[in-house]
């Protein structure tokens, strides 16, 4: 509930409310050509509104984000009337989707209003230098953010660097690797400026803006995705030894926003709450329940070694019924609920990025292997367990079994929050795994289609649509 959320809380999404107030579809945003006209950037006072502007622009991703993540996988099936998510349901996507779109959108909205602030932000007078800096991290962070969802999610994107929009309609497809690299200096540039985040009144740290924190997260699931386990282990261990979070009971993460153990997450008044939308995560998976969990999923989720996880998800005989198995997500509450908000990095994933990178990179046991990590989060999951119901914890494994261990754990624990699908892409194991569960899943479908509305658009991006769509 909102009485939950400390003073700074309500001013962050009070504030946000009131600038997106004539703009109510967060998850579908305005082409860029209108945002062209929408900002002044002219003297000190206008900076505030821009920054949350461009906190809002990257909103617009975090739904289709879960959505792309979760559903493209093996954690639902179709349930409803809406064809977007029948072609989901049914593993056969094609480049007219609609969350495609959203996302497209929402990653290349929040890239123009970065590129916007970084752009104007050096010759605006009167902005004291210490601020300056932050927003300039901020913005550097929030576009690299966008570039890394667009890169991993549909491979070669164009790099947009500027503003300038009759440019930016021709910009052809740069490769992955070249986004990433781009990707990878704005985080580091963003780690350098922006605000440590530490704790100073007893309060846990304010999970609704970037911190040294977020950009160190970020760097972790970077270096992770890029294979470099070593970096990845380095920056999620910073993290952790922060002290500034803490694991929480893991009802919390499901019921609760601005949890202590959340990093980075983006929050909605009940103006704009993504559950109104037509990409709302509340609406699709509880309100229409257009997707429900898989009952593969719900086999996996519901076992003991899930333990307290299994509350990501509720039964409702009521439900049940024909090709429905009724069960709904609970991770995301309705407007006037306190779990509405979208976690972007929480610290349950900073343990699994360095259980991980510790298995590949061969440490299996002990106090700074793999399993250690992988048992704080099954100790997390059967703290209010009774002894017989408690996760097993691990003892030993070879590394192809530790590695497959962090796979299901990352189940477990990251349920619905958009990582399945990149983890299988990423891992090498999406054409095992959904070949298994679906006859209609072939390998084009571990990159997403460019938005067929994007190549009509832009004449740069034609012939240039991934393989097989």
């Amino acid at each position: 509930m909102v009485s939950k959320m400390n003073k700074y809380h309500i001013s962050l999404v009070m504030a946000m409310g009131l600038w997106l107030s004539s703009c109510r579809e967060v998850l579908e945003p305005r082409p860029i050509d209108i945002l062209a006209d929408q900002f002044v950037l002219n003297q000190a006072s206008d900076v505030a509104t821009v920054r949350l502007g461009a906190y809002a622009a990257f909103r617009g991703t975090a739904a289709p984000k879960v959505i792309v993540g979760d559903f493209t996988a093996d954690y639902i099936q179709h349930n409803g009337t809406f064809t977007d998510y029948q072609e989901l349901g049914n593993k056969q996507i094609t480049s007219a989707n609609g969350v495609a779109g959203a996302l497209w959108g929402g990653v290349f909205n929040t890239i123009y209003v970065c590129n916007f602030l970084l752009e104007k932000l050096p010759s605006v007078p009167g902005v004291r230098e210490a601020q300056r800096k932050t927003v300039t991290a901020e913005a550097r962070f929030l576009r690299g953010m966008a570039n890394f969802i667009g890169a991993t999610t549909f491979g070669g994107i164009p790099n947009v660097t500027s503003t300038d929009i009759d440019v930016n309609k021709t910009v052809s497809k740069a490769s992955k690797e070249t986004i990433m690299e781009s990707v990878l200096a704005d985080f580091q540039a963003a780690l350098t400026d922006l605000p440590e985040g530490s704790p100073t009144d007893g309060r846990p740290v304010f999970a609704g803006y970037a911190t040294k924190n977020a950009a160190r997260a970020a760097l972790a699931r970077f270096y992770l995705y890029q294979k470099n386990w070593a970096q990845a282990e380095a920056l999620a261990t910073t993290v952790i030894n922060s002290t500034a979070y803490e694991l929480v009971n893991y009802s919390d993460v499901v019921s609760e926003d601005f949890n202590n153990e959340s990093i980075f997450e983006v929050g909605y008044t009940a103006s704009d709450d993504p559950g109104t939308s037509a990409f709302g995560l509340n609406n699709l998976l509880v309100g229409r329940r257009e997707v429900i969990p898989s009952n593969q999923f719900i086999t996996q989720i519901i076992s003991r070694d899930a333990g307290e996880r299994e509350a990501t998800v509720d039964f409702d005989f009521n439900e049940q019924g024909g090709g429905d198995n009724g069960w709904s997500v609970r991770k995301y509450g309705t407007p006037d609920e306190d779990n509405n908000n979208i976690v972007i990095f929480r610290l349950g994933e900073m343990y699994l990025i360095r259980a991980e990178a510790r298995a590949q990179q061969g440490r299996i046991t002990g106090t700074s292997g793999a399993l250690n990590d992988l048992n704080i989060l099954r100790t997390r999951a059967g703290k209010n367990s009774a002894a017989a119901d408690k996760p097993t914890l691990l003892t030993t494994a070879t590394q192809a079994e530790a590695l497959l261990l962090v796979e299901r754990e990352r189940l477990y624990e990251l349920a619905f929050e958009g990582h399945r699908w990149y983890d299988l892409v990423r891992t090498g194991r999406a054409q095992v795994v959904m070949s298994a569960f679906s006859p209609n899943w072939t390998s084009k479908y571990e990159l997403w289609p460019i938005p067929q509305t994007e190549i009509q658009r832009n004449p740069s991006l034609v012939g240039q649509q991934n393989p097989g769509y």
